[in-house]
């Protein structure tokens, strides 16, 4: 039992480990003046709009950009675990 408990914490170490690794990790995404920052944690950090373009395009690139984004940060963050002993998951 205390073996499974053990296994736990370390789990748990090691999570708040990348947590805290993918936090200092940053994705820049920029498409007609509107520009997206998102951290490994998935917290949009800054966005820059584009006064010159209308409402409805530049809610549309933004959308495209917070998507592409996120995909991008999430690479990197199954990165980070494969590289991470102990995060040995399934379909990593």
């Amino acid at each position: 039992m205390f073996s499974k408990l053990k296994q736990y914490k370390d789990l748990r170490d090691k999570a708040k480990t990348l947590q805290n690794t993918l936090g200092q990790e940053h994705i820049t995404l920029e498409r007609n003046g509107i520009t997206i920052t998102l951290n490994g944690n998935l917290e949009v950090e800054t966005v820059k709009l584009n006064p010159e373009l209308n409402a409805e395009k530049q809610t549309e690139i933004l959308k495209d950009l917070f998507n592409e984004a996120v995909k991008k940060i999430q690479r990197v963050m199954a990165e980070k675990m494969r590289g991470m002993e102990g995060f040995n998951l399934p379909g990593m």
